[in-house]
């Protein structure tokens, strides 16, 4: 099976001394998920936690959505002519009373392992396929504060990164800002899809009071995940796409981008955040 990290030879110049040591990277390889024995989809990952990866880009694409869904996962044995098995094909079997959506490699519904495709049909599938619209009662309520707490704690945890400089993470916190998990892969579309399967295998979805933070930017793509799980806040540290944005205010998806220090933008569900009455306005 994969590692996480590899050794490779590097040639390090500083101030003008020129030395040769070893590097530590962040693996990446192929993953292909198979559904029910036919090849669905492939991404670029970082080996660790593929079960999870496979579950949770499921609940995604709204195939999984209980733990009664999933029925088994296993790596593919002869994956290759020679007959080995690399550890980079899974295969997920649902119950047999899951509906199966018709989903080829060609990806024709709404996503796919990388990317959303854009406008008003993308937005249009979210909301008409994900199993827990985000109408939290009563409604989860974070202190800026609170909030702008985290991106610290996530970089805390981040062991893997430590050690390469070279990965995203996503984690989920409590609404009282205690950590539940956090994964890291070189995707960040992969770390979230590999919390949101752990929670599936543990029978924790819908994620209703819990916020999703993430490294770097906040895509359609990772705000489709986030109300495909039912999680109500998406927080990050970089920009959201204009799709993004719109997909938040569409489904009442709280969403926070550029959470640095105690600063902050909130592009949509700034009901969920305790803010002061007298908060000032531009047009």
């Amino acid at each position: 099976m994969g590692r996480v990290t590899e050794r490779r030879k590097v040639i390090r110049i500083r101030d003008g001394a020129i030395s040769s040591r070893p590097d530590t990277l962040v693996a990446e390889e192929p993953l292909e998920i198979r559904l029910n024995g036919k090849p669905l989809a492939i991404t670029m990952r970082t080996p660790g936690d593929d079960f999870a990866l496979a579950a949770g880009f499921l609940v995604s694409e709204g195939v999984l959505a209980h733990h009664s869904d999933l029925r088994n996962i296993v790596y593919c044995a002869g994956a290759t002519t020679d007959g080995s098995n690399t550890y980079n094909v899974v295969d997920v079997t649902t119950a047999p009373d899951v509906p199966i959506p018709d989903i080829t490699l060609e990806r024709n519904v709404y996503t796919t392992s990388s990317c959303g495709l854009c406008g008003k049909a993308s937005l249009d599938a979210v909301r008409t396929t994900t199993r827990w619209p985000l109408s939290d009662t009563p409604p989860v309520r974070i202190e800026p504060d609170l909030l702008a707490s985290l991106p610290d704690r996530l970089r805390a945890a981040q062991r893997v990164f430590d050690r390469t400089g070279g990965l995203h993470a996503a984690a989920l916190f409590t609404e009282h800002g205690e950590l539940i998990d956090i994964r890291e892969d070189v995707g960040r579309h992969n770390a979230v899809d590999k919390l949101i399967g752990r929670a599936l295998q543990h029978n924790n979805l819908p994620l209703t009071r819990v916020i999703l933070l993430v490294s770097g930017r906040a895509s359609f793509e990772l705000a489709q995940k986030a109300v495909m799980a039912g999680i109500p806040i998406l927080a990050a540290v970089s920009a959201p796409s204009s799709l993004a944005v719109d997909l938040a205010t569409e489904t009442g998806l709280t969403l926070v981008g550029f959470l640095r220090g105690h600063s902050m933008n909130v592009y949509a569900g700034e009901h969920r955040l305790a803010l002061e009455a007298t908060t000032a306005t531009q047009s």
